[in-house]
């Protein structure tokens, strides 16, 4: 994907474009955008700092990671970041983001929307997401681009499996 500029419905207007292989100082500056609860709902646990081994992780781009971020016009630091992980086959597991200021404005919806978009392109058919169980917003916005199969408390935490195609 290239990168491509969308209006949202909210007013905003955001340019998302494919996060490059080993982009720790984006994944750094978006963490840096989270609040703690932010941060608790995304990693399902506090986290005050992601470690190096953290973000070099989070900033995999290869055949089986793929990764979204989201610009908000006239904000030069990125608003969210949307990413996929191949689990085997045709199922990869999805995590998203959206910096605190921007909650609630449709960059979720709109970097999961093309994320998906990616991922069917690249054969995948299923998606799980892990979440605290108490973020129902991981799971509306699930709701809102693929069809949940199944949703169960593993602890804390709710396991998401939806369908893509």
């Amino acid at each position: 994907m290239q990168s491509r500029a969308i209006d949202l419905p909210h007013g905003l207007t955001i340019v998302v474009r494919p996060l490059e292989h080993g982009d720790v100082r984006t994944v750094t500056a978006v963490f840096a955008r989270l609040g703690p609860e932010s941060r608790r709902r995304r990693f399902n646990a506090a986290k005050p700092c992601l470690s190096n081994a953290e973000l070099a992780q989070l900033a995999i781009v290869d055949a089986g990671h793929h990764a979204l971020v989201a610009h908000v016009v006239g904000d030069p630091r990125p608003a969210g970041l949307a990413q996929l992980a191949r689990t085997g086959g045709s199922s990869a597991e999805v995590a998203f983001v959206v910096a605190d200021a921007y909650h609630q404005r449709g960059i979720g919806s709109a970097l999961t929307r093309l994320l998906l978009a990616d991922a069917r392109a690249a054969g995948i058919t299923e998606i799980t997401a892990l979440a605290s169980g108490d973020n129902r917003a991981a799971l509306a916005l699930i709701r809102r681009v693929a069809s949940v199969r199944e949703v169960r408390l593993e602890g804390p935490e709710q396991s998401i499996r939806a369908a893509i195609a």
